[in-house]
Parts: structure tokens; sequence; C-alpha cells
């Protein structure tokens, strides 16, 4: 017997079992699909201001916590060397326990730890407690990725990953906005006769907590992957959940969702204790450095280093930047024409200047700092927003290219920067379209594995990556002490060079998910 629906345009065999692709499209799009994008905001928002709190946190707490320059490359890189270390942990238990376990504890846990932080009155304490912030929110980070493409067909799935993108922009955006309207309150809640006091910057910490907690409420209520149960071999399960989206979409009877039996797929994932799952999971990695996929995961992981590297090293250092730079136009008024390079030549001048460039605080940064980091911030959401539109159309090769072109060139052109315009909007181009093409390199990544293998690769490309993000916000500060070229440069020809290798990435425009 044959069926038809009038929501399909060919006929569909369903006497046959239906592999995903063909399931998770004749449960179509809708209401399910909305509520997942909507919960995927604050889930994002927490990797998000777990990254980047500190990039708005040290300007002010050099003040209390008297941080050196090299201490805030360090503070405000922990988080991603926490979660270097971490990679292979959850990668291995996504890809063996599930994608659901994995999402609902690590965000409540790494809402315990940001609270804690928030309670911070040592350097010391905020480094380790922000170090093992990144490591827990690793796991949710690369997995809600896998879980986001698992739930949408071929059709949608490349604006999915963009709009994961687009999330980052308004992500980037509030982050300020955030800091904008609660460091400069001067808050000062004092405990223990003084000893022990709560300041601004403190609450600022404690409440980029709350996007944690909401994804962990959410997220429980979400089912577990279908992609990942028919991986796991258990295709009653998934049958159950792609009839729930049928039925949340379209307002129609589970029985009238037209699949009846879905393919048997590899049983790869086995459920059993933790050991045995971490176990089976050093048995998956191995064909990623099989002659299938070796290339692609090497070229794509090189790549997104460069561009990770090169976008996070200057987005977290801008606040402070712009910092330094409004300070320079505060203690110079008469220096009108000063351009960038001048402004901000007191970062290579010798030790004592540096001190004295970090320890005279000033605990209410100008709003410049804030307004040129929004300027920066909605100009990456316009730039998904673009991309969204065109990308099916062109393919995601063609615009990752000459984005990441104009991208490098723009990161290099900062040093010719006349004024703090003129630089805020070469950082705006540069940080808008690197940050598109990261998202594109995701897009490609989730169609070029399977999905035994797709939160492992992500995974582990993400840990490249953000060990060149911890390398490059260690040797920003380095290099502008030897001068203002040399930084810049070495992030535009990074990206460049990214660019570049991106034509040997294979084409997956419209591909099904394996």
């Amino acid at each position: 017997m044959k069926s038809k629906t009038k929501s399909t345009k060919e006929i569909i065999n369903y006497e046959e079992p239906a592999d995903f692709e063909k399931a998770i499209s004749s449960a179509e799009f809708g209401k399910f699909n909305i509520l997942l994008l909507l919960l995927a905001i604050p889930s994002y928002f927490a990797t998000n201001f777990d990254s980047t709190t500190m990039s708005y946190v040290i300007p002010v707490a050099r003040c209390d916590l008297q941080i050196t320059l090299e201490q805030a490359g360090l503070l405000n890189s922990i988080s991603y060397l926490g979660m270097v270390p971490s990679a292979l942990l959850w990668g291995f238990l996504a890809d063996t326990l599930g994608r659901k376990k994995i999402i609902v504890s690590c965000y409540a846990i790494n809402a315990f730890l940001i609270i804690l932080a928030g309670f911070s009155q040592y350097y010391e304490m905020l480094v380790v407690l922000k170090f093992l912030t990144g490591f827990i929110v690793n796991g949710p980070f690369v997995t809600l990725t896998s879980v986001l493409s698992e739930y949408h067909s071929s059709k949608y799935r490349a604006q999915v990953v963009l709009f994961i993108g687009l999330i980052y922009g308004l992500a980037n955006m509030t982050m300020p906005l955030l800091a904008w309207l609660i460091i400069p309150l001067n808050w000062n809640v004092k405990f223990l006769n003084g000893t022990f006091q709560l300041k601004s910057w403190n609450f600022f910490i404690i409440i980029s907590s709350f996007p944690c907690i909401i994804s962990s409420i959410g997220h429980f209520f979400i089912p577990e992957s279908p992609k990942y149960l028919m991986t796991a071999g258990r295709n009653d399960e998934a049958l159950k959940v792609f009839r729930k989206i049928f039925h949340l979409n379209t307002g129609k009877s589970i029985d009238d969702y037209p699949i009846k039996m879905l393919i048997n797929e590899d049983k790869r994932v086995i459920n059993k204790s933790s050991i045995d799952a971490l176990k089976n999971g050093f048995k998956q990695i191995k064909p990623l450095f099989s002659r299938i996929y070796l290339w692609n995961f090497l070229l794509i992981g090189i790549i997104e280093v460069g561009f990770i590297m090169s976008m996070n090293s200057l987005r977290l250092w801008l606040p402070q930047i712009f910092t330094i730079l409004s300070d320079y136009k505060l203690n110079n008024p008469e220096d009108k024409d000063a351009n960038f390079c001048k402004m901000i030549e007191g970062i290579n001048a010798n030790s004592s200047t540096q001190s004295e460039l970090l320890i005279n605080c000033n605990e209410n940064p100008d709003n410049s700092v804030y307004t040129n980091s929004l300027i920066i911030s909605f100009m990456t959401i316009i730039a998904f927003l673009i991309t969204e539109v065109i990308i099916n159309k062109l393919g995601k090769k063609p615009i990752l290219i000459f984005l990441g072109g104009i991208s490098g060139i723009s990161a290099f052109c900062i040093y010719f920067s006349i004024n703090v315009e003129m630089m805020t909007a070469l950082s705006a181009i540069n940080n808008a379209l690197v940050t598109v093409c990261t998202d594109i390199i995701m897009t490609i990544t989730v169609d070029v594995f399977p999905t035994s293998l797709r939160t492992i690769g992500l995974a582990l490309i993400f840990m490249m990556a953000r060990t060149g993000t911890l390398v490059g916000n260690i040797l920003l500060p380095v290099l502008l002490q030897i001068g203002c070229l040399p930084p810049f440069l070495m992030f535009g020809c990074t990206i460049l060079v990214s660019s570049l290798l991106a034509f040997f990435l294979p084409n997956t425009d419209n591909k099904a998910l394996e």
C-alpha cells in the first residue's frame, strides 16, 4: 500500500523503511523547530557569556584585583584553556551516552560555578573558577550544535547553523549592554566588617549565569535527538520522537505521520556504564584518522583555528583597548589628532609605565567602551542576516572565501587607523565577517562527518581552535609591547591563509546527513 501526504511533492513508498533524511523531512518544519531555536538563544548566550564576561570585567576588576597586562591575557582566555582538555571527554560522552544528558547536566553545573565566580575576592580564585566553567560549558556547546542540525532536514540545516551565529551576534550585543547597565552602578555590598564585598562587576558575573539556568530547565523537556537514537539502534524511540515532532508541527494526529518504519543503522553507540561508554568513545575516534575523513578533518581544523584564534583574540581584547583609548583621550585632551597607534603606545613602554597604566584605575569606563562594542556586535548581526538569505543561492565555499578575504584585509588595516572611529569601523567589519566564516565552517563540518563522528569531530576541531584562542590571547599583549603593527599583521595574515585553504574544502551544499 502506498500513501500520500499533501505536504510532500513526491510519492514516497512507506512500505520500505525510511532513512533519517526522509523521516525528518516528513515531520516538517513548524512549532517544535521554532521552540527549539528559541531555546537555543539562552543556550548559546550561556556559552558566549562564559567566554566573554571577563573582557568587560577586567577593565574594572583590575582596580580591586591589581591585574597586570599579562594576567589580563590569561584571564581573558582561561575559559578556553578549560575547554581544551574537556573537548574529547564531552565528545565521547555525547556520542555514547546521548545529547540530552550532557546538555541538561552541564548547564546546571556551570550555573553553579559562575555564581561562585561572582563571589571571587582574589585573582587566583577567579582564574580557577573560570577555568572550571570553561571545562563544563564545553559539553553542551558542540553537543547542542549537533542536536540542532539533527532536528532539521538538509533544506534548513545551513540556515540553522547560521542562526547559531546570529544568536552569537545577539549575545555579543547583550553582553556590553548588560555590562553598561550594571557595572557603572557602583554597587558595593559589604560583609564581615568590610573584609568581604561584592561590587558591580561581581553582580555582573552572577547575573551572567541566568542563561545556563534557563537552558538546563528548557532542555529537560526536549526529547533526545532522533538521529542519535537511530544510530544507537533505538528505532522505536526515534520513531516516537518523529511522530511527536510531526504532531507539534502540523497539529495532526501522531497516527497520520507517514513513516511507519526506519532503516537499521550501525549500532555504534552502546548505552552501558560510563566507563564502557568512554572505552567505546576511544574506539569511535579511530575512523576520524582513516583515509576517508583524515584530510577533511585536518583541513577544517586548520581553517577553524585560523579564524577563531584571530576572531577571539581581537574580540576579547577590544573592551580593554577601547578603555586604553578613552583613557588616553581623557588624559590628553589637547592631542585631538592622535592616531590609533599613538594612543596605545603606552602598552609597549617599559614595565613601570605598563603597571601604571593598569593600576591607575577608573572604575567607570567611558561610555564609548560599550557603544563601540555594540556597534561591532550590531554589524555581526547584519552580516549573518545577509548571509542567511544568500547562502543557499551562492553556496558555502564562495561566501567563505570572499568574506574571509575581506576580514583578513580589514584586520591588517586596523594598524592604519587615524582615529578611534576608523578603528571601530574596521574592527566591526573584521569581527562580523570572520564570525560568519566560523559558522559556515561549522555547517560544512556537520555535513562532512556521520552521526557517530559528528560530535567528537566538532569537539576535536573546537579543541584545536580554542588552543589557538588561548595562544592568541597570550600573544596579543606581547605583540603589542613589541609594536603596533605585529598583532594586526599576524591576525590579518592568519585569516587570509585560512580563506585560501577553504578552496580545498568539499562542496556540501544541500548534502543529506549520514
